[in-house]
């Protein structure tokens, strides 16, 4: 909604500047999208002027000369090319320095070898209209006189984000009385106050509604000796203003009574309503209608149409039909203010592909008493513009709408809701301010909700709003909600969740959310194996786009998205993570949601330095890494083995183990699937059911603390021979089970082949084992016999061997 501040101030002339009047709207709930200025710059430039002389140009047929008085000692000479350009005529002259609409500077010119001190000055060339064939002539004005005391040149315009649930202030009395609420500004009386139209019936035509469920109320007045003819300026600027096009007086009168008072209007030409008669119903299915805009649009049964005897002449509350259009030659008006059901004219614009101004505001629920607003702003206009002759009566098919609503407004439940108490006195005042009917009650105020507000304003805490914002919410003290005795806290699942998110976090990593919704194909690029679960997907009955048109089942397809994103960008190094639900379809039950956690890393593992201007980049072990200690802070421990995903890197992937139980996978993404996504260098990550993770957690109990040893730890290296196919992680539960408790601690240090030293198809894993006793220093025969007893599980067990020295 585009607001004129000069319009505005016709109504409430608040003493702010534009940008603090839009300020103070968008603290009060009216979203102010942008304010701009509207028209001309350096107005001081603009000037009336009087044609002296007006002779052909010596070097061009189609110009002339013209000596024109500006108010200087001297006229000057302007050069200009309009064909009704005449001697004695009273003219807008833009002077050097002048600013036009599009920013441009004027400048003095020389035109075909004589020099021009300006422009005499088009409609379209000051923003006030589309007229560009001739020069406009004033009917007022002294030479030299300032041009923005005679035309509107220029005003600040805001642009308004109204929500669905406010078509009143879809109309600039609308906004006007915000503003008036917001600002305490003195708020005129409605432009609808006066009617110059009277009641009963109208002899020349008659209209009937056969579904008044879809049309409450029709109004409809017949106005005779109309002349069709060019608007005056100053509606012209307004309407330019408002981002509306001049067409007639006739149709401009219906855009600038929409625009003022919220109400759309349709003018008929009387004349070609055939049988003099209108009718009100749903179209029947297949049925045609060529609308104003030269389209034939095809009807269905759900859609309202006012025919006359020939047929449809318009679709209802959207746009009027050609066949009834208002032309040049049209002498009587029939002018409808009607009311539409407002879901009916939202699908009838959707299955049309057709949106007016009309039906957007049809659609957001006006309300019927509007009609006969908007009839008697239209009176006034079409007598003063149009020079008219309303005929006796009024068409009012449709009740005013129904009795007004009394809300209890309890003073005690206002400052319960709020946290702070608000005077019944300031209440009163906001509520009378925004038109509410306002009486005394013993415990606070009863109030009637205006017509306009009937289908925002429904129950007290809607009242409780209107009375805070307006107050303004910036002065409402910080306070908690009251809870009645109850106390609130996270979930075991929650607060696992938190501590796996900060976890990563630590480490460096950045949380992106990405779309629940995917591509279908994202299966394919991932290159998930026929009978995978993951390729189940649930479709979209209603997607945004085609891209988007099923439910993820997993958090690989974003992050890759993300990855993309800043290696696109110039990010070298991308450490990502996310936390979210993914979706799996279940046989005629909704979809499982599980909660999983997902994280890629490409790049350096850590920044450059000098002693390290190359570090090594990620991969499958510095994802392992993550997983780590993203599971140590879980405090859940895991183990690993091969995996078979093949959208993983072969031999650089495993499945990830909790309690036994897969939870998810790590490894390299494989190359082929990160090319899918433009990138060449190795992305490595993991994903995990985070909910199976945090239920182990969660069994796992609260965390033991033990004293720290007071006996000291002995520690050897061993070196293992072992088949080359065997995992380490085997080897080291092998090991941890032989030794049984007194092994406090075994990792692998290092790796070594050698097919003369170690053998063909064996490799050497070097461990660190660490032995321990809470109650005693152990001796070496005690860590003698656990070291037999390692030697012996290996050889069992995995066919392995300890290395001699």
């Amino acid at each position: 909604m585009r607001v004129p501040v000069e319009w505005l101030h016709e109504y409430c002339h608040p003493p702010l500047e534009a940008r603090a009047l839009a300020d103070r709207l968008a603290m009060t709930g009216t979203e102010v999208e942008r304010v701009e200025r509207y028209g001309v710059g350096a107005l001081e430039r603009f000037v009336v002027g009087r044609v002296l002389e007006a002779d052909p140009h010596p070097n061009a047929d189609r110009l002339s000369v013209c000596r024109v008085d500006v108010g200087d000692k001297e006229p000057a000479q302007i050069v200009c090319g309009a064909p009704n350009v005449r001697a004695g005529q009273t003219v807008a002259v833009a002077r050097p320095g002048a600013v036009m609409p599009d920013g441009t500077k004027l400048e003095a010119a020389k035109l075909r070898g004589l020099e021009s001190q300006g422009m005499i000055l088009a409609e379209d060339e000051v923003a006030i209209g589309t007229e560009h064939d001739g020069i406009m002539v004033l009917e007022a004005g002294e030479p030299g006189a300032p041009l923005e005391g005679v035309l509107p040149l220029a005003t600040d315009v805001l642009e308004l984000e109204i929500t669905p649930n406010r078509p009143d202030c879809l109309a600039i009395y609308g906004v006007a009385r915000e503003t008036h609420a917001a600002t305490g500004a003195p708020l005129a009386k409605p432009p609808w106050s006066e009617d110059p139209g009277t009641p009963g019936p109208v002899e020349q035509v008659s209209v009937e509604v056969r579904d008044p469920d879809l049309c409450p109320r029709f109004t409809a007045r017949v106005f005779e000796n109309v002349s069709i003819g060019p608007s005056p300026p100053w509606l012209k600027a307004r309407l330019m203003a408002a981002g509306q096009r001049p067409i007639s007086n006739v149709v401009d009168i219906t855009n600038y009574v929409m625009l003022l008072a919220g109400q759309p209007l349709h003018a008929f030409d009387l004349d070609r309503v055939s049988g003099g008669k209108l009718v009100v119903r749903r179209a029947h299915a297949g049925e045609t209608v060529d609308t104003l805009d030269g389209q034939t649009r095809t009807l269905d049964a759900e859609m309202l149409v006012i025919d006359d005897a020939e047929g449809p002449t318009s679709i209802a509350g959207v746009m009027g039909g050609a066949r009834s259009e208002v032309s040049h030659e049209t002498t009587r008006v029939l002018m409808e203010a009607a009311n539409w059901n407002g879901p009916n004219i939202h699908r009838t614009s959707l299955a049309l592909g057709l949106r007016s101004e009309a039906s957007t505001r049809f659609e957001k629920g006006l309300q019927p008493e509007q009609a006969m607003g908007g009839q008697a702003v239209a009176t006034q206009l079409m007598i003063e513009l149009a020079g008219a002759t309303v005929a006796p009566g009024t068409i009012d098919v449709g009740g005013p709408g129904p009795p007004p609503r009394t809300i209890r407004l309890r003073d005690a439940r206002v400052s319960g809701l709020l946290g702070a108490p608000i005077p019944r006195e300031r209440s009163a005042e906001i509520l009378t301010a925004l038109e509410f009917g306002v009486a005394e009650a013993d415990d606070g105020l009863d109030v009637t909700v205006p017509y306009f507000r009937r289908g925002d304003v429904t129950r007290e805490a809607d009242l409780i709003e209107e009375v805070a914002r307006i107050d303004g919410l910036d002065k409402l003290p910080a306070t908690l909600p009251s809870r009645h005795g109850a106390a609130g806290r996270l979930t075991p699942r929650q607060r696992n969740r938190r501590r796996a998110a900060d976890a990563h976090t630590a480490q460096g990593a950045h949380e992106i959310v990405g779309w629940s919704f995917v591509a279908p194909d994202l299966a394919e690029r991932l290159r998930l194996a026929e009978g995978d679960e993951r390729r189940r997907a649930v479709v979209l009955e209603n997607p945004m786009s085609a891209d988007q048109s099923v439910l993820r089942t997993t958090l690989l397809g974003s992050l890759l998205d993300a990855v993309r994103y800043n290696r696109a960008r110039g990010t070298g190094t991308v450490r990502i993570f996310e936390s979210g639900a993914v979706y799996r379809k279940r046989e005629e039950q909704l979809p499982d949601e599980p909660h999983h956690l997902g994280a890629l890393l490409t790049g350096a593992v850590r920044p450059p330095t000098w002693r390290e201007p190359n570090p090594r980049t990620a991969d499958f072990f510095s994802a392992k890494g993550a997983l780590t200690a993203l599971l140590a802070t879980l405090r859940v421990p895991f183990t690993v083995e091969p995996a078979g995903e093949l959208f993983l890197h072969p031999g650089r992937s495993a499945a990830v183990l909790v309690a036994e139980t897969r939870v998810g996978w790590l490894g390299e993404i494989h190359p082929l699937v990160a090319a899918q996504w433009d990138v060449s260098e190795i992305i490595a990550g993991f994903e995990l059911d985070l909910d199976a993770v945090a239920e182990a957690a969660i069994a796992g109990g609260f965390p033991m603390y033990r004293d720290v040893a007071t006996f000291p730890e002995v520690r050897e290296d061993l070196a293992v021979i072992v088949p080359d196919d065997v995992p380490a992680a085997e080897v080291l539960a092998v090991v941890r089970r032989a030794a049984g408790p007194l092994l406090a601690g075994a990792e692998v240090f290092d790796v070594y082949r050698d097919p003369e030293r170690v053998g063909a198809g064996k490799v050497s894993l070097a461990l660190r084992l660490t032995f321990g006793g809470r109650d005693r220093t152990l001796t070496d025969e005690e860590v003698a016999e656990r070291r037999a007893q390692i030697a012996r599980a290996l050889e069992a067990e995995i066919k392995g061997s300890i290395r001699a020295a």
